[in-house]
């Protein structure tokens, strides 16, 4: 049921304002329900959390690194424009670029992949799945009375939590991605999200929070990689290195061969926007910002003349339209990811240290569950005695390990299993 003091905001019927668990009308009417969802997202606790979980660079690494808070509220800007220029909801495409990363463990995707394979025999983890259970089961905000006292986590509207859905599907349901973004134990609140919406297909809205990601992180990366040295002019202009980073850019970041990508790489570094070094001064930090505003506005501008081209100047929302973003445009996207994987992520020093990150969440999962429920904070304790079975008492573990920072995750390993 919809607040019925709150009307839908243009484009958007009365079912796209529904919350899961109806809630009585607000004394404040002059906020929409897009603006209250952006609001509940922006003061959650899972928010305040990625401040201190890696983005590329973990906390602490450097006085101020990009974190995954950073990268979010980023993220959020470019998305509210984009959107606002398409015809969205600002405040509704903002609050799913908010939310995006909610789910994300410690020590990023890094972290993400050691507790899929420790969650192996309740289903596996991923973050986006992860998200979504954080919205609509583990942030404290509405709790549903009752002898259980359910919660409902944000109780966000239909259509913002369908906008921070990337993968609207469970494990397995399309073929081609192990991405998903709903546990079999979160089914209820997926398919009233999804009520009515085509099969597999993302709404309008989430299609701008996805580009708006892809363009947030691979721009700041390749500005934080120049910024510390990782990165060099000088190596992106050596043909070698191009060549380097068009078979990083390849074999993980899109379709095309490195033959199409380095001509897309020559053209894109001879624009005249790319600064010729970098020596920490006033003027190459003012041209370095320069930069990445530059790329983010390229790709910003080419997706909204695209999509308008196919789909007209009418307001776009839900389903209304998909997102348009040129080949070339994607092309040159993952080439920027290539090149912080290229010359960040693949050192050996930064794969060692990945490699002992996995091994503490795999230790730290254990050493939680078997001491349980004493090992485990009190919300937590909560969802672990109603466990029916050892695989739901095994997702309320891994829901404890997820909610941790890097530092705290460390912590926490630190005290459950010391030398």
């Amino acid at each position: 049921m919809a607040d019925s003091t709150e009307s839908a905001p243009p484009g958007y019927a009365p079912r796209d304002r529904e919350r899961w668990i109806p809630e009585p009308a607000k004394k404040n009417r002059a906020r929409g329900p897009f603006e209250r969802d952006r609001a509940r997202v922006l003061h959650s606790f899972a928010l305040r959390r990625l401040a201190a979980k890696t983005q590329v660079v973990r906390p602490g690494a450097s006085d101020f690194p990009r974190t995954r808070l950073t990268h979010s509220l980023e993220c959020a800007q470019i998305g509210r424009e984009l959107g606002a220029a398409l015809g969205c909801d600002p405040d509704l495409v903002e609050a799913a670029c908010l939310a995006h990363d909610l789910g994300h463990p410690p020590f990023g995707h890094n972290g993400e992949t050691a507790l899929d394979a420790a969650a192996a025999a309740c289903g596996g983890f991923e973050g986006n799945a992860q998200s979504l259970r954080l919205l609509t089961r583990l942030e404290g905000k509405v709790v549903v009375d009752g002898p259980e006292r359910r919660s409902a986590g944000l109780n966000l509207t239909r259509a913002a939590l369908d906008a921070t859905l990337k993968y609207p599907w469970q494990r397995g349901g399309r073929a081609g991605t192990h991405k998903f973004n709903c546990y079999p134990d979160d089914t209820g609140v997926f398919d009233w999200i999804r009520d009515g919406a085509p099969d597999l297909r993302t709404c309008f809205e989430a299609q701008v929070m996805d580009w708006s990601d892809d363009v947030a992180y691979s721009v700041h990366d390749l500005e934080d990689g120049l910024y510390s040295g990782l990165v060099s002019y000088a190596g992106l202009a050596d043909p070698a290195e191009r060549a380097e980073v068009c078979a990083v850019a390849a074999r993980s970041y899109c379709d095309a061969d490195p033959a199409e990508l380095a001509a897309v790489f020559d053209e894109l570094m001879a624009e005249p926007f790319w600064p010729r070094g970098f020596d920490g001064g006033l003027a190459s930090l003012a041209a370095l910002k320069n930069l990445t505003s530059e790329l983010i506005g390229r790709f910003c501008r080419g997706a909204e003349r695209a999509t308008r081209a196919v789909h007209g100047d009418a307001p776009l929302t839900r389903y209304a339209a998909d997102l348009v973003v040129p080949r070339r445009l994607l092309l040159e996207c993952a080439l920027l990811k290539a090149v912080a994987a290229h010359y960040v992520m693949a050192s050996r020093e930064a794969q060692a240290h990945r490699a002992r990150e996995r091994e503490l969440i795999a230790e730290l999962v254990a050493a939680v569950a078997a001491g349980a429920p004493g090992t485990l904070e009190a919300p937590f304790r909560e969802d672990h005695a109603r466990a029916a079975d050892d695989a739901a008492a095994l997702r309320v573990v891994v829901d404890q390990v997820a909610s941790l920072t890097d530092t705290s995750a460390t912590a926490w390993h630190t005290r459950l299993r010391p030398a």
